[in-house]
């Protein structure tokens, strides 16, 4: 199977997300969640002992080189995740009771922007324009104390830096992990737009033997990727828990049947990006149930660079601000 990486912009992204602001228990639950469901994802990220076209029920004695388009989709994922400590963008998160409500309970919409070790989300109207101008100044500003003090080398800011990146390591250990963790099955084409897709089933290698508590998370899930050949990249991802899966030293679960799945496109020239997804995830933690479901949309994909570059983006943008107050002061006049 060749491998073209011609690139194609598509700019049919939507709107976007922040997190479900809750209170006590149910936001620790939330946050619980979402780091599985990274987990999770990155399952349909990467998964794949590569060659494969249509695996046979029985594993080989030796395990298949990687195949030129895993090998091309695994670089392409890195360098896009890696794209977002940059990019800033949109978010756009609607939440429901129920998967199938057609009207949302809540929607929240922010400006998420990298902060170095990990982003900063400010709230928005759906027009991007702050809700409350003064607390939008006040995060603008506190956000620029912050890069300053990572630009200028402070101790704490170095410490939640590498904090930062033994979290990344993990993740990509975790990702590295579920190269052999599933059979990869290739079902055939599918349209999307004007690009065919190649649709791959994952399902669980019962060769794969767990080497942590997160890789063992890989063996309860089943799903599908759908590749785009051309470009080398990932553009859609949907999977299922088979299994209840433990979390908080085994005081909570994620029941089976939670369903995830994610849409990805071209946002800018040569950088893939989520643009819409979807958890419907039900458990428990302790001895009471939880249920969420939110579908979050990304947009407006923004360069803003790495800390030293962000922090002159966000110096300006708060100058530019005490500017316009100035003039509509003295338009007043």
């Amino acid at each position: 199977m060749s491998v073209r990486l011609t690139r194609v912009y598509n700019s049919r992204v939507g709107s976007g997300i922040q997190s479900i602001s809750q209170s006590g228990g149910a936001s620790a639950v939330l946050t619980a969640m979402r780091r599985r469901a990274f987990v999770l994802l990155a399952v349909f990220f990467l998964a794949a002992p590569a060659g494969a076209v249509a695996q046979s029920a029985v594993p080989p004695a030796a395990a298949p080189e990687p195949s030129p388009l895993l090998d091309c989709v695994i670089a392409n994922e890195k360098k896009d995740e890696a794209a977002l400590e940059v990019y800033e963008r949109m978010e756009r998160l609607e939440t429901r009771k129920n998967p199938n409500d057609p009207d949302p309970t809540s929607v929240k919409i922010t400006r998420v922007i990298p902060s170095g070790t990990g982003t900063d989300k400010i709230p928005v109207n759906a027009d991007g324009q702050p809700l409350d101008p003064a607390e939008y100044r006040a995060r603008l500003e506190g956000l620029e104390r912050s890069l300053a003090l990572m630009v200028d080398n402070n101790r704490a800011e170095r410490e939640a830096m590498e904090k930062y990146a033994k979290r990344r390591k993990d993740r990509n250990e975790v990702i590295n992990a579920t190269r052999n963790a599933f059979r990869f099955t290739l079902l055939g084409r599918e349209p999307r737009g004007d690009r065919m897709l190649a649709k791959y089933e994952l399902s669980p290698n019962p060769t794969f033997k767990p080497t942590s508590r997160f890789t063992a998370i890989l063996t309860r899930v089943h799903g599908y990727v759908w590749i785009d050949e051309t470009a080398g990249e990932l553009a859609r991802i949907e999977g299922e828990v088979t299994e209840d899966v433990p979390f908080g030293l085994f005081l909570g679960k994620i029941y089976k049947g939670s369903h995830f799945m994610q849409e990805r496109y071209e946002v800018q020239p040569g950088m893939w990006q989520p643009t819409f997804s979807q958890y419907d995830f039900d458990g428990r933690k302790l001895f009471s149930g939880f249920s969420f479901h939110e579908r979050s949309f990304y947009s407006n994909y923004r360069y803003i660079g790495p800390p030293k570059e962000a922090l002159e983006v966000i110096r300006k943008e708060l100058t530019r601000a005490d500017l316009n107050k100035t003039d509509s002061k003295a338009a007043g006049l």
